[in-house]
């Protein structure tokens, strides 16, 4: 989404109850919306709000006919988002509604009490970050109530500045919302420039240097090394890597301009640092790459220095920085650590901090900036998953192939998400609970269906956070609608499939689920995976139907009942859930929960491409499925085995069969072919290489050098290095370049080289080389070594103008020719 087109407020609404004539919409500006008053109003101020002094909800407008606004003057229109594909559908943007009700106590007021609500309309879904001046203006209307209230908070929201925010790419989002640095993508960040601060002695050619203490064999202790080169922002616009693929044989004619030199190699420097410690760059300020701020020296001055123990590349190193004539990134903006360099500047970038002017205040207002579309609010995942996840959670009603993909053994938290991507209809209960965390559960569900935003789309828009009395027969016809109410009165209404009782903990599908979504007669032609095992048995497989019957009534725990009803403790969902489940009583955060449930989404996604494969004869939503056959890449899901393929598939078959029918399904058809479109790697599946080399044992070492040689050919520009970043999230969420970084160790030189190429790519950008710092130490030494071999071999190479020897004086390694003493 553009962060800087348009206005951040489009509306501001005022609604107060009256005794005599219930709730009443008082104030909207700058202009009526054109819409149902009533509707808003009773929005505005839900059931028993009453009962609570304070309550925060949330609705949309622009989803249906019914709450679709028509202003007199038309809103400004975003440019359209870079993760929010077109469907070919003309519809209007979507607006969130954040909404504080308050009661005050008043013994001269009818009733004793006064309750006012104070809403604000904008199109962007983070509206969390709006709630402190809301506050503020709801107290300035109880003390003086006018539409100047309304206007002071219009004008305050829309004169917040957020230019300087970066506008990141999907793939950025992903990288950074995986990565717990606080320093991620620093460089995108506008800051003041060095060359203006006092603290820049000597000009902006001083010399950046760091001290060396030799010590015996090839250790040293360093207090710094300090890197500078090309600034990736000139005039505003991010420079883009340009560098032209190379080829195997590149290192042995010429030096390698991204390659470390003998003098000045490290991860920035000559040294790999032990420290995990991070830091910001700058074009100036020098940065120990891998380690905590170095020493920051201008001439002989140092400005700041805190010591990392390292390993030396060599065991002499030299003072030279690594700048632009070696092609390598090294500069951004000025490091937080200093408090001299720390105005401008965010603390952690993953947010990008700006303020609020409200009647002499000025809040701070922290943005977060790897929000997606489908992530609405400050959800939380591990709230959700608590909660139904208790002893008192009870599971009632019918078993139904596309919610109970394990029997009765389903994990509550998995229905939920069964129901969510088959199109369900799905009703949140909080009696007697607050409007606001209703509205939050509802919040957490469309980021859980849609893998919090990244995978699947076409839930926020079905989605009633708080929904009424007050047009319930309007949303209520929304077909799979997912809503939250608090009165009672919507479980006897019957006009739902699946629903959720926060306070109790009840799950209860409906009765007539089986009426609502009949299972398929006549399944798809499902060719058998294991010729053993049989084939994978869909919802409406033979013989099936009688099943169905079956187990559709109360007595439906029929010690015959098999196939998809089958509860098996060890499913994978339910190791799934009981993971999630020992992370959060581990203390894990919200962000661990969230990245393992996009995993989830994702692995649905490409197993229902395969499903589609075996079923129709090809698919929609992904790489066609190929193995590795001699100089042809593999493409599709990865599986261990052909029984664990079997397993996993019979085990998704019903709930991909309900998927294939809803809107998410066409969503994520139209969202494949437009990524196909735009990414930056084209050509093969690269999710399915970094899966091979993740997962599968004993891969054939031509399919490895095939692999690491086709990525390396392929990452040769800063959004190439981003998407290959977004693939593999680094730890505590996945391995990060792990994968690769065992590629050094490999028995074949030509894997290794094209590996140490990968490397020398990814050190040219900061996000790389951030990336490069998670790999373990012996990974990284390495890479260090065969780097700094490469290196040297090319200077000899050019010193004596002969071509080396093929595979003359490589790294050895434990199993190569060199090491057995063959050449």
């Amino acid at each position: 989404m553009s962060l800087s087109k348009g206005p951040h407020c489009s509306f501001v609404l005022l609604a107060e109850f009256d005794i005599d004539s219930g709730a009443q919409l008082t104030y909207q500006f700058p202009q009526p919306l054109g819409t149902d008053e009533g509707l808003l109003a009773n929005l505005m101020l839900p059931d028993g709000a009453e009962r609570h002094l304070e309550d925060w909800t949330i609705f949309f407008l622009n989803q249906t006919p019914f709450n679709t606004i028509s202003p007199v003057l038309a809103l400004e229109t975003p440019e359209p988002s870079h993760d929010q594909p077109s469907d070919g559908e003309s519809r209007s943007e979507l607006i969130y509604v954040l909404n504080l009700v308050r009661t005050k106590h008043d013994k001269a007021a009818r009733r004793g009490a006064v309750v006012k609500a104070m809403a604000i309309c904008t199109r962007h879904p983070f509206i969390q970050i709006f709630k402190p001046v809301l506050l503020l203006a709801l107290d300035d209307y109880f003390a003086n109530p006018s539409q100047d209230c309304l206007a002071r908070l219009f004008d305050a929201i829309n004169s917040m500045d957020i230019t300087g925010a970066p506008d990141l790419t999907r793939y950025e989002r992903l990288i950074m919302r995986a990565s717990d640095r606080k320093d991620i993508f620093a460089e995108l960040f506008t800051g003041p420039k060095i060359l203006d601060n006092p603290l820049n002695f000597n000009g902006p050619h001083s010399k950046l240097q760091h001290k060396t203490t030799l010590s015996t064999g090839s250790h040293s202790s360093e207090d710094g090394i300090l890197i500078r080169g090309r600034n990736p922002y000139h005039d505003g616009v991010r420079e883009r890597s340009t560098t032209e693929s190379s080829t195997t044989s590149s290192y042995q004619q010429q030096p390698n301009p991204s390659s470390p030199s003998d003098s000045s190699f490290s991860l920035g420097g000559s040294a790999v640092w032990v420290g995990d410690e991070s830091v910001i760059l700058d074009s100036q300020v020098g940065v120990a790459i891998g380690g905590g701020p170095g020493s920051v020296t201008s001439g002989g001055g140092t400005l700041a220095s805190r010591g990392r123990r390292s390993t030396d590349a060599s065991s002499s190193s030299s003072s030279h920085g690594f700048g632009r004539e070696h092609g390598t990134y090294s500069g951004a903006i000025p490091t937080t650590s200093d408090p001299h360099l720390r105005s401008g500047l965010s603390k952690d970038t993953h947010f990008f901090q700006t303020t609020i002017a409200y009647k002499g205040h000025q809040l701070p207002i922290k943005l977060p900036l790897a929000t997606f579309p489908e992530e609405v609010g400050d959800y939380s995942l591990i709230q959700l998953i608590q909660t139904f996840s208790t002893p008192i959670v009870t599971i009632s009603g019918p078993l139904h192939p596309h919610l109970h993909t394990n029997g009765s053994l389903t994990h509550p938290i998995i229905i939920l998400f069964n129901a969510l991507v088959t199109g369900k209809r799905i009703l949140f209960l909080g009696h007697n609970i607050p409007a606001g965390q209703v509205a939050n559960y509802v919040l957490s569900a469309c980021a859980l269906g849609s893998g919090c935003g990244v995978i699947l789309r076409g839930f926020i828009e079905r989605a009633f956070p708080y929904a009424g009395l007050a047009g319930g027969e309007d949303w209520v016809t929304t077909p799979a609608y997912i809503a939250g109410v608090t009165n009672p009165i919507f479980e006897t209404s019957g006009s739902w499939d699946l629903l959720m009782d926060i306070g109790t903990g009840r799950v209860v599908v409906s009765k007539d689920i089986h009426t609502s979504f009949p299972p398929t007669i006549t399944p798809p032609a499902i060719v058998p995976l294991v010729s053993r095992t049989g084939t994978i048995r869909a919802e409406g497989s033979a013989a099936s139907e009688e099943e169905i019957a079956r187990i559709a009534t109360r007595d439906g725990k029929d010690s015959n009942q098999k196939s998809d009803f089958a509860a098996k403790p060890d499913c994978l969902d339910n190791l799934f859930i009981e993971d999630l489940i020992s992370a959060i009583t581990s203390r894990f955060g919200e962000t661990l929960v969230r990245m393992r449930f996009t995993e989830y989404v994702a692995r649905f996604v490409r197993l229902a491409s395969r499903y589609e494969e075996v079923a129709a004869g090809s698919t929609k939503l992904g790489f066609p499925s190929a193995p590795f056959v001699d100089g042809s890449l593999g493409s599709g899901v990865v599986f261990p085995d052909e029984a664990a393929a079997f397993k996993e598939l019979a085990a998704n078959a019903s709930r991909i069969e309900g998927w294939r029918r809803s809107k998410s399904y066409q969503y994520s058809t139209i969202d494949f072919q437009k990524h196909q479109a735009t990414n930056a790697i084209q050509g093969f599946d690269l999710l399915h290489q970094l899966s091979r080399l993740r997962l599968v044992k004993n891969i054939p070492d031509a399919e490895v050098e095939l692999i690491v040689r086709t990525i390396a050919d392929n990452v040769q520009s800063y959004e190439q290095v981003v998407e290959l970043l977004a693939y593999m999230p680094p730890p505590p969420h996945a391995g990060g370049l792990q994968p690769l970084g065992f590629c050094l160790f490999h028995q074949q030189e030509s894997v290794r080289e094209a590996t140490v190429d990968i490397f020398n790519e990814l050190r040219t950008h900061p996000v790389g080389v951030i990336f490069l710092q998670e790999l373990n130490h012996f990974q990284r030494y390495a890479y260090v070594r065969q780097a700094h071999a490469r290196e040297s071999r090319a200077k000899e190479c050019s010193n004596q103008l002969v071509p080396p020897p093929p595979f003359a004086s490589r790294t050895p390694s434990n199993r190569s020719e060199v090491s057995l003493g063959r050449i």
